[in-house]
């Protein structure tokens, strides 16, 4: 999240309005819940982990244990199991 001067994108008086209820603090201003972004949908590292977890799966289904593709991925056996038995 960046910080925006008021001033640089509200007209004046929403700004004198808004100065009515506060002054010199952040104010946070949530998205409209339809145009709210899930997690990792900006970046890209959403897709990214979803490829990687449909790997996993294939590659377990081609009988590598879980525990050499937790040292494959690098993650915990506890994550492992629970990309596989999660679909």
């Amino acid at each position: 999240m960046k910080y925006l001067n008021a001033t640089m994108v509200l007209p004046d008086s929403l700004v004198e309005e808004l100065q009515e209820y506060i002054q010199g603090a952040y104010l946070y201003i949530p998205s409209k819940k339809d145009q709210h972004k899930k997690w990792g949908e900006l970046s890209g590292l959403r897709i990214e982990l979803d490829e990687r977890n449909e790997r996993i799966r294939q590659d377990f289904s081609k009988g590598l244990s879980i525990e050499d593709l937790a040292e494959i991925y690098s993650l915990s056996v506890h994550t492992i199991r629970k990309i596989i038995y999660s679909k």
